[in-house]
């Protein structure tokens, strides 16, 4: 950290300095216990099968059927934001309303839309579109806000504000957006393999099954499909493609029997969600009112308290890896540092390390370690390092050096560093908000974690107990997300690029 002092702003210091503070504290409350017998002879089994994929027992339909779902949710999910969009910066409400669906993550969404729709299609793609159109909303919002102005000037003045935009901002802004949009889908994707493992046939529901069973690989078969399809995006999803993309995904989703009626179930879903106390209780009696405070204390204290706490030290132990890992990956993917040859496998290592869901990461993890923090701090740092890792390469590379510059380790940190220090801690902070809601669903896979709560809920069908777990995670993922901004605002670092597909992340 001296070192650092020497070469780094005060302000950055002070930021990096009080993140190491916090998660060296957080290693006191952090389970890290290896719980397995051999990790590592598992580890070998698991590397040997990985290296022989099997692809004859891939089923076809479920990648198929991946692509189904995230191509429907998405385009629902990015139509609604755009709409919402337009109202954005205008409405408080629509504002709240965003930040709510946003923050609640896609798994949560499809624990809670089961109950109503049962194992269907409706629930992988409402499960997706739900928190993209929150997500697409406020960053479409961004874009319109910071879009050129200078096209209204030659309007006629009777112009009204709808043929104004369409007319003379948006053909500013589709650029960007169709960039941003293409960008979610690879995001659409990921969620999708991830929606498998909770029963919905796409590729993650095979994968789960083929890890758990040590079928390593089929496994490996169908990661490596995976990576084909995430690194091909650029080839088949194109702005022109999206409308037959879109028909043909709506026809390819898989014809699922869901759970009867849907209006019944709606009915006893919005009975269930209902606080317990209040259920059949005088709303008017302070009686019902003292349960329903009983009630709610006990879920604060004995799940919402500790799930918090648990969820902020995995969170802030992943933050911090995650920038470590960071630091250390980015001369990979430099052609400062790795030169013309050495630079194209850095970029294919971390696309392949940023294509893998940390969940899927963490559930592998989970079989070799244990039930503890250990695997999902691995995940997280994981795949957020090769993330930040990759943009940060690229960044550098933009960069002007002068010619007496340095080179090797010297040039790292005399020269690299200290100009990229302040777009490294804006997409660390970016990514903070996104760390704490995948910590958050680490709970189902058994980290104890406020989704170990909601899970349970959901398993127990305390849905009420649920929806109220949800909400403080959610609300949670908005602090966090404001804290966010608000120290990137005090570092004036809140102009620098943090959305990945304006980083150039879609030409990989």
């Amino acid at each position: 950290m001296s070192a650092l002092a020497a070469i780094l702003p005060r302000g950055y210091l002070s930021a990096t300095r009080a993140f190491v503070l916090l998660a060296a504290v957080s290693l006191l409350f952090a389970d890290l216990a290896v719980t397995t017998m051999d990790p590592f002879g598992e580890l070998r089994r698991m590397f040997a099968g990985l290296a022989a994929p099997d692809f004859a027992a891939i089923a076809g339909w479920s990648v198929v059927s991946t692509l189904a779902f995230a191509v429907v949710g998405v385009t629902l999910g990015a139509g609604a934001g755009f709409l919402l969009a337009i109202v954005f910066a205008r409405s408080r409400t629509v504002r709240i309303a965003c930040a709510l669906v946003r923050s609640v993550h896609e798994l949560f969404w499809a624990l809670l839309l089961m109950q109503v729709f049962g194992l269907s299609a409706i629930t992988g793609v409402l499960a997706i579109a739900l928190p993209y159109a929150g997500i697409c909303a406020k960053v479409y919002s961004e874009m319109i806000e910071e879009a050129d102005l200078s096209a209204l000037v030659a309007l006629p003045k009777a112009t009204s504000t709808v043929s104004a935009f369409f007319y003379a901002r948006l053909p500013d802004l589709a650029v960007r957006m169709k960039t941003y949009t293409l960008y979610r889908l690879e995001c659409a994707m990921r969620s999708t393999l991830v929606l498998g493992f909770i029963g919905l046939p796409t590729m993650g529901f095979y994968l789960e099954s083929a890890f758990r069973q040590g079928r390593y690989a089929e496994a490996g078969a169908l990661l490596l499909v995976f990576y084909v399809l995430i690194g091909s995006r650029r080839l088949w999803a194109r702005a022109r493609t999206l409308p037959l993309l879109f028909a043909a995904a709506i026809l390819a989703l898989p014809s699922m029997g869901g759970s009867g009626d849907v209006s019944s179930n709606l009915l006893r879903f919005g009975r269930a969600i209902m606080p317990a106390p209040l259920r059949n209780g005088d709303w008017l009696s302070l009686e019902t009112w003292s349960r329903f405070g009983a009630w709610l204390r006990s879920i604060v204290t004995e799940q919402i308290l500790p799930g918090a706490l648990e969820t902020l030290v995995l969170s802030q132990l992943a933050l911090v890896a995650t920038g470590a890992g960071a630091l250390a990956l980015l001369p990979l993917v430099s052609r400062r540092f790795t030169g013309r040859l050495g630079q194209p496998l850095g970029r294919i290592l971390l696309v392949v390390v940023r294509s893998t869901p940390e969940y899927v990461l963490a559930y592998v993890l989970l079989q070799l370690f244990g039930p503890s923090m250990l695997p999902a701090i691995i995940a997280l740092s994981i795949h957020n390092a090769g993330i930040i890792g990759y943009l940060m390469g690229r960044h550098v590379d933009g960069l002007a050096y002068r010619p007496d510059a340095p080179r090797g380790v010297n040039l790292y940190a005399y020269e690299v560093v200290p100009r990229a220090y302040g777009q490294f801690l804006a997409y660390l902070l970016y990514r903070w908000e996104i760390i704490l809601r995948e910590s958050a669903i680490f709970g189902i896979l058994g980290v104890a974690t406020l989704g170990f709560h909601v899970d349970a809920a959901i398993s127990e069908l305390r849905l009420d107990v649920a929806v109220v777990l949800i909400l403080a995670t959610g609300c949670m993922a908005i602090a966090v997300d404001a804290l966010s901004r608000a120290l990137r605002k005090s570092l004036r670092i809140e102009r620098l690029p943090v959305r990945l597909s304006t980083a150039s992340i879609d030409r990989a």
